[in-house]
C-alpha cells in the first residue's frame, strides 16, 4: 500500500505524515506541498526539512495562478493585513462567513490535484490534516466533515474506485492532534504555521493562537516559541 500526504509543513500535516510513515513506512509515502501564491516561503522550507527528516519523497506543485485574482489576506497580491485575533472574533465580525485567510476552495483544488499525482504514483490513499477547529463556525468550510465526505466520494468515483481520501483528524481538535504527535515524537520544532514570514512566529495571528493553545492543552510550550 502506498499513500500520498498533502503536506504544508505545519502541525496538523506533519502529525498526519508521521502517522502515515509509521503505518506504511517512509518508502511507501509521497508528500505533496503546494505553492498557492502565499506571502512567504517559510512553510515550504519547513516541509522540505521535515520530509528529509522522515526520509520521504517530496513533490512541490505551483497552483498560484489559480488564486491570482483572490484578495485572500494570505496571498502575495492582497493588500489586506493578516488579522491578529482569534478565529472566533473574526467569525463574529464576519457574521459566520469564512475568515479573510480562507483561500478559495483550496482543499478542493489541492486534493483534486493530489488525486492525479497519487494515481500516477500508484498510491491508493490521500491523507490530509483537516480538523474540527478549522471547520468550526464555517471559518474554513473545506475542512468540514461534510466536505471531506463529498470530496472523498468524488475522488473515489473519479478514480475508478482506486483512490480514497482520508482525514484522520476530522473529528479532533488541535490539542488532540498535538497529543497524538507527542506520542509519535513529531519534530514540531521543524514545523511552521504562522501566517507571517518573519524570523519567528508572530504569536498573535489565528493559527499561531490555535497552535500555542494546542501545546498548552498538553502541558507544554510550543517548541518553536521556546526562548520567547
Amino acid at each position: 500500500m502506498k499513500a500520498l500526504v498533502l503536506f504544508s509543513g505545519g502541525v496538523d500535516s506533519t502529525t498526519c505524515l508521521a502517522m502515515v510513515v509509521e503505518k506504511y513506512g517512509a518508502e511507501n509515502v509521497l508528500a505533496l506541498s503546494v505553492r498557492y501564491g502565499q506571502k512567504h516561503s517559510r512553510e515550504i522550507e519547513a516541509a522540505r526539512k521535515i520530509a528529509a527528516y522522515y526520509g520521504v519523497r517530496l513533490k512541490e506543485l505551483d497552483l498560484a495562478l489559480i488564486f491570482e485574482d483572490s484578495n485572500c489576506a494570505l496571498l502575495a497580491g492582497s493588500e489586506d493585513a493578516i488579522p491578529k485575533e482569534s478565529y472566533a472574533k473574526q467569525l463574529k465580525k464576519n457574521q459566520g462567513s469564512p475568515v479573510s485567510t480562507y483561500v478559495p476552495f483550496r482543499n478542493g483544488l489541492f486534493l483534486s490535484s493530489a488525486a492525479g499525482i497519487a494515481l500516477s504514483n500508484d498510491c491508493s490513499e490521500i491523507y490530509y490534516g483537516a480538523h474540527s477547529d478549522d471547520a468550526a463556525g464555517n471559518a474554513y468550510p473545506d475542512c468540514s466533515r461534510d466536505f471531506n465526505e463529498a470530496i472523498n466520494r468524488a475522488i473515489y468515483l473519479g478514480s475508478g474506485e482506486q483512490l480514497q481520501v482520508i482525514a484522520p483528524f476530522i473529528g479532533m481538535n488541535k490539542g488532540e492532534i498535538v497529543k497524538e504527535g507527542i506520542a509519535l515524537q513529531v519534530p514540531y520544532e521543524l514545523t511552521w504555521s504562522c501566517y507571517e514570514g518573519g524570523e519567528k512566529p508572530c504569536g498573535v495571528c489565528g493559527t499561531c493562537r490555535d497552535r500555542i493553545a494546542a501545546f498548552a492543552a498538553n502541558g507544554m510550550k510550543d517548541p518553536i516559541m521556546e526562548g520567547e
